[in-house]
């Protein structure tokens, strides 16, 4: 199975460096198997310049900003049978590659994989009660998927998708901006076949719009425009902000 990264990056200048070391690192041994695409979504600081001086990394420039928009273009771009939708503020964590094409090789049904994010820049007490939000997650995420067929669970900035599957979808819908595009594809994607989240696949991430607006606030916009796609198939909220934090390297 070929695997494609797809990283969108609007303005990540401080923070897509790391990104793409870790990829690289990961998948050295993989070389013709694993691609590597960014995609520049109109940023206007030295994010691309970045990106391209990785000689194994594809840079792909869409013109209209938004993260749909971002993941769209890559998706076309990429030639994998996997595609594999991290963000520019992620890094993965070890063994992070193997688990992806351990757990798509064992079951030809699985379209979608998923796992939690590590929040890098925060604390531990921090990170704790972020984890008490994902087992609250993966308890609707077994009644919406197993029991009511109606959705699933995947973390966007971490979730792998079989490309046949996205394919079968029509791809991701471009009308949402930001907030639900990972519910809205595991609303669709489990129509087709299993969508697992799995806690053995975290990735290092940044907390930067959790610090910025709150995890209260955060879990609010989070939560209910998980549950309005899930039922209404639409987003709740429709604005969001722009955070830019400087980089910081993960906590062992």
């Amino acid at each position: 199975m070929k695997l494609s990264f797809v990283i969108p990056a609007y303005n990540e200048e401080s923070l897509i460096r790391p990104c793409l070391e870790s990829v690289l690192l990961q998948t050295e041994y993989l070389l013709g198997e694993v691609e590597i695409i960014v995609v520049n979504n109109a940023s206007t600081d030295k994010t691309k310049e970045i990106a391209l001086s990785f000689k194994r990394v594809v840079v792909v420039d869409e013109g209209k900003k938004g993260l749909v928009n971002a993941r769209q273009a890559g998706f076309l771009a990429s030639t994998g049978d996997l595609i594999a939708n991290i963000d520019a503020d992620t890094r993965l964590t070890p063994g992070w590659v193997n688990k992806v094409l351990k757990e798509f090789s064992k079951s030809e049904r699985l379209v979608a994989l998923s796992g939690p994010y590590i929040y890098y820049d925060l604390s531990r007490a921090y990170n704790l009660l972020v984890r008490t939000f994902y087992y609250l997650g993966y308890i609707s995420h077994v009644i919406n998927h197993k029991i009511f067929h109606i959705g699933a669970m995947l973390q966007g900035g971490n979730f792998i998708l079989r490309r046949r599957a996205l394919e079968k979808i029509g791809g991701f819908d471009t009308r949402i901006i930001f907030y639900g595009e990972d519910t809205d594809i595991a609303r669709r994607i489990q129509k087709v076949g299993e969508v697992k989240f799995d806690f053995a696949l975290p990735i290092y991430s940044s907390g930067r719009r959790l610090k910025k607006e709150g995890m209260l606030r955060s879990a609010w916009h989070y939560s209910i425009n998980y549950f309005w796609i899930t039922i209404f198939k639409k987003p709740f909220t429709e604005n969001y902000n722009d955070i830019r934090s400087k980089a910081v390297k993960p906590k062992n």
